[in-house]
């Protein structure tokens, strides 16, 4: 197993706001620096997600998006500029992401996942994130991250609402009870063009950003150890009542688990 480098004088500048905590400290942020993080999607979601685990010092950012920056991407999607239309969407994520930490590695991953690719990929990495906007992407990163036993972040957003968990099925929770999975929380996807795109019915920039900044926390408690990961729990924002709620779910034995 490779060892970790001390924390070097610019690091402990750098990063002497999480240090100072105790919850965190110096071994916390060595664990940060140490983790292997993959973010499916470098779009609204992906973007706070990225820019913050690159500001709190993960060692490891892999980016998965086969996409390019268009002009109608900018209104939410605030990792990427002007000066990067036309690029791909892991080119310009990385170039911003060596903007905020040089010191983060960032492996870029720009295709599409399918059902042969996606377990090999998810593999490699400590957790990952999915900030992707369609249904079928969210249950194949679920299966795939369950199957080779990888904590996944999970989180969505409608026009003006969104909602994060955390899945960790292949644990059992403090009940011995096995932690649920996507399937056990959405048991099928809604049927075709029953959802309609962000394209097609809108979306409050500011609202990804609420949505994946919720993700990174998520995902910085989880490579910390600090606090309690939203395990079992789907937390739910509406942006025009300005309120949050939390429904809990569990593990049902009809499930079919890959």
């Amino acid at each position: 197993m490779n060892q970790t480098p001390p924390l070097s004088d610019e690091e402990l500048e750098r990063y002497a706001r999480h240090i100072v905590l105790p919850e965190i400290g110096g071994a916390g942020q060595q664990k940060l620096k140490r983790a292997r993080v993959l973010v499916v999607g470098a779009g609204g979601l992906g973007a706070p997600i990225l820019f913050y685990l690159a500001g709190a010092g993960v060692g490891t950012l892999g980016i998965i998006d086969d996409d390019t920056v268009s002009l109608s991407n900018l209104q939410r999607q605030i990792i990427h500029g002007m000066p990067t239309l036309g690029m791909t969407k892991v080119d310009s994520a990385e170039d911003a992401i060596k903007r905020i930490n040089p010191n983060v590695k960032v492996e870029k991953h720009p295709i599409r996942l399918t059902p042969e690719n996606i377990a090999d990929i998810v593999s490699r990495y400590d957790l990952v994130i999915d900030g992707t906007d369609n249904f079928a992407t969210r249950y194949a990163v679920a299966d795939a991250c369950h199957s080779v036993q990888r904590p996944l972040v999970t989180g969505a957003v409608g026009r003006f609402d969104g909602s994060v968990t955390v899945l960790k099925p292949f644990e059992a929770g403090p009940d011995a009870r096995p932690n649920p999975s996507y399937r056990d929380l959405f048991p099928e996807p809604p049927p075709a063009g029953l959802v309609p795109s962000c394209a097609e019915a809108g979306i409050v920039g500011a609202l990804v950003g609420v949505i994946g900044t919720l993700q990174a926390m998520e995902a910085i408690k989880l490579i910390t150890g600090i606090g309690e990961p939203l395990v079992g729990r789907l937390l739910m924002y509406d942006s025009l009542g300005a309120s949050f709620d939390t429904v809990r779910y569990q593990a049902s034995r009809k499930t079919v688990r890959p």
